[in-house]
């Protein structure tokens, strides 16, 4: 078994962090395999990659590889794009031909987007894999091939099932081993290689100095929610690139090329998969608003006893005035449902009043709630933990520690 830092360069990924790790890890392991992979993630987290590595690493390598993006094809066509169709089967065919099963027999086919196809076409993949057969449309023989399928989505595949829109069996089937990736807000330090790595290819390309960030816009792009994954940090990364005449970039230059900026509201907020956190009560949504809030006030807290001593309550405003900004947007997004002890904005709060304020978050304490929530979701999951972490919008490790914390 190849390297894991060995793969990653061959591949051209980049990165370090544990859940991507583990999914290059399983992709390497199920290789030299024939069974099929289901990956899946959000939108944009580099899906494309894992049945390349598959592909690569397998004793097919030397045999064809086609991808195909099955929300791309029209409904009315994709059966003759996969399976071919014999002369005159429809308006337009003109001449016999070959579908994607056939050209790739021996080698490998992915479908990306494979939560997009009709429950027709979908009843003759279940049969392709079933026996490795499948007709042309507008013939009855029936033909045989052998490749190894590799499917991809973005769709909660759980969820179209339940609304008849995807074949239990068929998801079955294609999910023999599952191959998660993590979205790009959940691998920290990581988005700041990319950037660099997107940043300085495209300097190359184009010839001129690549950008670089100063301290605290590299804080503010770890901060960003990135609801497009890597495909959208890489289109900032290179928009900056060709408008910004100066090559270090700061944090307010940047936040003009973040659209929304909120770096604190978590995924039940925004990004494209809000229907994956099916709370019971909009009450719980509020929540798990307020945890977050929680931690940035309690960071907060420690930076103000620290400055206490020797500062004012300027100093402390002026060294920490982005993560204020965080909290009073969290703040805004709240008011209208959750009764939250405002922090002071005018500059005459003393340092006694300021402080006593953060005190009285230790009143605002959720842990109750938030054991509630974890056991709720843990039971509703069968005690599965990545469905319940992604049910939280949480990660797999966080919930793990979580679980640890409170001996659950």
């Amino acid at each position: 078994m190849e390297n894991l830092q060995a793969v990653k360069q061959r591949f051209g990924i980049i990165g370090n962090d544990i859940q991507l790790n583990r999914a290059i890890e399983k992709a390497v392991r199920v290789a030299p395999t024939d069974i099929s992979v289901l990956v899946t993630g959000e939108s944009g987290v580099g899906k494309e990659s894992i049945p390349k590595i598959i592909h690569q690493l397998s004793h097919r390598k030397h045999a064809k590889y086609i991808a195909v993006n099955c929300g791309a094809i029209p409904e009315g066509t994709i059966d003759s794009e996969l399976f071919g169709h014999e002369k005159g089967a429809f308006t337009g065919a003109t001449q016999t031909r070959k579908g994607y099963f056939e050209v790739a027999d021996g080698g490998t086919i992915f479908l990306d987007e494979v939560g997009e196809l009709p429950l027709t076409t979908q009843v003759r993949l279940l049969r392709v894999l079933e026996n490795g057969e499948f007709i042309k449309v507008g013939s009855s023989q029936v033909q045989k091939t052998n490749v190894r399928i590799v499917a991809a989505t973005n769709v909660n595949m759980q969820e179209a099932i339940n609304k008849n829109k995807f074949r239990e069996d068929l998801y079955y089937r294609l999910s023999t081993i599952e191959i998660s990736l993590p979205p790009l807000r959940e691998r920290g330090e990581d988005i700041h290689l990319l950037f660099r790595k997107f940043a300085s290819d495209f300097a190359q390309k184009n010839r001129f100095p690549a950008i670089r960030l100063d301290d605290n816009a590299a804080k503010m792009l770890l901060g960003y929610r990135f609801p497009g994954n890597i495909r959208q940090l890489k289109n900032i990364a290179e928009q900056v690139s060709i408008m910004e005449e100066n090559r270090l970039i700061s944090a307010e230059i940047l936040s003009n090329y973040l659209p929304s900026y909120s770096p604190n509201l978590p995924a039940i907020v925004g990004g494209s998969n809000n229907n994956q956190h099916d709370f019971a009560t909009e009450r719980d949504i509020m929540y798990k608003i307020l945890f977050d809030m929680r931690n940035d006030i309690n960071d907060l807290k420690k930076l103000t006893l620290d400055l206490m001593q020797t500062g004012s309550i300027k100093e402390v405003k002026e060294e920490n005035s982005h993560l204020i900004q965080r909290i009073y947007e969290d703040q805004e997004q709240l008011h209208h449902d959750i009764e939250v002890v405002p922090i002071p904005k005018t500059e005459s709060t003393s340092t006694y009043d300021f402080a006593e304020t953060i005190e009285e978050d230790e009143s605002l304490s959720l842990q109750d709630k938030e054991i509630e929530m974890i056991k709720k979701s843990l039971e509703k999951n069968n005690g599965k933990r990545k469905l319940a972490a992604k049910e939280l919008g949480i990660s797999e490790r966080t919930l793990y520690r979580k679980i640890k914390q409170y001996e659950l």
